[in-house]
């Protein structure tokens, strides 16, 4: 039911031509009152354009031009079409629909062809323009993430003018840089060329072949890769490729040449991109970069890229949940990807670096004793420690702490985070943890093992108690060496802990305190006499942790095993400092900056079909020919605001509207 000249018409809709990711476009077909049959049909320009009656091409030159202009103001665009039908062809048309919709083999192919027969030789109407806007702290959050060195490439399906507008919007391309290649060949050679004339002209003397190195990766280095090297270049330059051109960059013979050319630009936008050239595009990087990738969509066109990239997030909002529920992260604002990255994602990574590094140490410091303690009893395979503390080692008393440090350990706070994001760029270079960390830790295990061993030996080897009796027996050596070893691991802990809460200090110090209650538990009498075999150490706590040698012992144990560590850390800070210790000397010394207000959550209002989204799904075609959406709740009264000929749309005059976004604006960090 439509409004023609102010008369109420009523056509009668006979079938629907669903959208689709390959089609493109959309088509109904209806009756008029008076019997005509027609065909209406929206899609992509260059779709439509290609269905088109010879006859239309004046027309289609004036409708270009007016897209050009849309596309120029960041507008999307559609183009409408419509086809007069026959009746008789109608009939036998619609026989056959129904026969290939009922189809149990080759049903979409059948669909297909049937859609592509009656889709020709349209009639064009015009376009129309709908307005997109960005939403809140887009460019903001681009910014960010540029300062963080991440590389960030758009792949869209909007008009090449709509990209580079929304390009412009978001500072992804500026005026400042040097030039900005667009490359729009139609064949595979005049991509080629374009793509080499470019990268010539960012840098004159590179090389005519990539530089590929290969290596091995994956389980056992089973894996072979190949990665290509960036070349480095004197100014920002940016790319963009439409999606026609880009399907022969894809390409074998040219991958190489689009990512190495790529790779130099400050940025690359790929518009009138299929689905799946999207996914290709973030298979290539992955293949060829050995990069981490993250892809970040809010429709079901952006489906088969988020399952291809490393992490996918996914946006929630009038275009579907079909992205959110192919991704590994969903939110609602892409703003909230600058959190999700500089703030989650780096502290986890933070997080589980140091984990990793504490637990080696305390692991290899632990079993390098047993090694240098073998060579003193004839490799007869005799323990250093008690067994219970064998088992209990990693199972209680050194679980809790690191477990604390791995889940809310900082190094900085989230808002110095965002005012700082190149502290995301030691991760991206693996700096946390490598080999040459490893190798770090374990030479540091190393050491720490000989201290925990030699020392005690040395300090109870001729020592007495203040009555006189030795105490130079293996029970209070092994006593003294597994307390040495647990204070040391957990000192350890301590200085690599750099924020610390209550849950913390809870595991840190319940830990020894369980430490030191589970032994005098298992070495008193009442064990022993229990179970004799399994508590042999009767008294060994009782009598050796009361004599101030023992603690005296403990003392230089750890001061010798902790200062050497503070030590180099200092040195290394005085003449090699990383970014985090620049950031965190600022911290020290500068004010917090001030939280960003909070914004109340903007309503949105979502349809249940979305004329601009691209779809995997045929969509809601039964849905519609069956009417019953057409089924309608009885309308409450409402209050008449304006008159037909007294509202500010009906007298043509210019309407302001106030947005919950607006706010007094005041300095501010990010």
């Amino acid at each position: 039911m439509v409004i023609e000249m102010g008369k109420q018409v009523t056509y009668e809709l006979l079938a629907v031509l669903d959208f689709n990711n390959v089609r493109k476009r959309m088509s109904v077909i209806v009756r008029s009152p008076e019997g005509k049959l027609t065909l209406y049909c929206k899609g992509a320009d260059t779709i439509i354009y290609e269905r088109l009656h010879p006859s239309c091409n004046k027309l289609m030159e004036v409708t270009t031009g007016h897209l050009n202009e849309y596309a120029g103001d960041g507008l999307r665009t559609l183009v409408l079409a419509y086809k007069d039908l026959d009746k008789v062809y109608m009939e036998e048309w619609k026989e056959r629909h129904h026969e290939a919709s009922t189809a149990m083999e080759g049903r979409e192919e059948r669909l297909d062809e049937l859609y592509e027969e009656i889709e020709k030789d349209l009639r064009l109407l015009g376009a129309t323009a709908v307005e997109d806007k960005l939403q809140d702290g887009v460019p903001q959050t681009i910014e960010q993430l540029a300062k963080a060195d991440i590389k960030i490439w758009v792949l869209t399906g909007d008009k090449q003018e709509t990209a580079e507008n929304i390009g412009y919007s978001c500072n992804m391309l500026r005026e400042e840089m040097k030039d900005i290649f667009v490359v729009a060949a139609n064949t595979a050679e005049g991509v080629k060329q374009e793509l080499q004339n470019a990268r010539r002209k960012m840098c004159s003397d590179a090389a005519e072949e990539p530089s590929v190195i290969k290596g091995r990766a994956g389980l056992f280095w089973l894996q072979k890769t190949e990665t290509v090297q960036d070349e480095k270049v004197d100014g920002e330059y940016g790319l963009v490729i439409n999606g026609h051109s880009l399907a022969f960059a894809l390409e074998e013979n040219l991958q190489l040449e689009l990512l190495r050319t790529a790779c130099m630009c400050q940025t690359v936008i790929c518009c009138r991109v299929t689905p799946l050239q999207k996914a290709q595009v973030v298979q290539l990087v992955k293949k060829y970069k050995q990069a981490v990738t993250l892809a970040i969509g809010d429709g079901a066109n952006d489906v088969s890229m988020i399952k291809a990239a490393h992490i996918g997030v996914g946006i929630s909002g009038q275009e579907g949940m079909q992205a959110v529920l192919s991704s590994d992260y969903s939110f609602a604002q892409f703003r909230y990807l600058q959190r999700l990255l500089l703030v989650h994602g780096r502290w986890s990574y933070l997080r589980m670096c140091k984990f990793l590094r504490y637990f080696f140490y305390k692991n290899f410091t632990f079993t390098f004793v047993h090694f240098w303690y073998a060579f003193f009893c004839g490799f007869s395979a005799q323990t250093v420690y008690d067994e219970w503390f064998i088992t209990m080692y990693n199972l209680v008393y050194t679980a809790l702490p690191v477990l604390g440090m791995s889940l809310f350990d900082q190094d900085v706070n989230d808002r110095w985070s965002f005012q700082y994001p190149q502290l995301y760029a030691p991760g991206q270079l693996n700096l946390y943890f490598n080999k040459k960390a490893f190798v770090r830790c374990m030479m540091h295990s190393c050491y720490s093992s000989l201290i925990v061993l030699f020392i005690p030996w040395a300090a109870m080897r001729d020592t007495v108690r203040d009555d006189g009796k030795d105490i130079a027996d293996y029970q209070s050596f092994a006593l003294l060496a597994q307390t040495c070893l647990l204070v040391v691991v957990n000192i350890q802990l301590c200085l690599d802990t750099h924020y610390w809460t209550a849950v913390n200090q809870f595991f840190v110090w319940g830990s020894l305190a369980a430490y030191f209650a589970i032994t005098f538990t298992m070495y008193s009498n009442g064990m022993f006499l229990i179970f004799t075999s399994s508590f042999p150490f009767v008294g060994t706590a009782r009598n050796s942790l009361n004599q101030p040698n023992v603690w005296l012992t403990l003392f230089l144990t750890t001061l010798l095993c902790i200062l050497p560590v503070v030590a180099f850390r200092f040195i290394l800070i005085q003449l090699r400092p990383t970014i985090n210790d620049k950031v965190r000397h600022k911290v020290r010394k500068e004010a917090l900056p001030a939280p960003a207000p909070r914004r109340p959550p903007a309503r949105r209002v979502s349809t249940r079909r979305s004329g601009y989204a691209f779809s995997h799904s045929q969509g809601y075609g039964a849905l519609v020919t069956s009417r019953r959406f057409l089924l309608k709740r009885p309308l409450k009264s409402r209050t008449v605001l304006f008159t037909q000929t007294d509202s500010p749309l009906a007298q043509n005059q210019p309407q302001h509207y106030r947005t919950i976004a607006e706010e007094p604006e005041e300095s501010q960090s990010p």
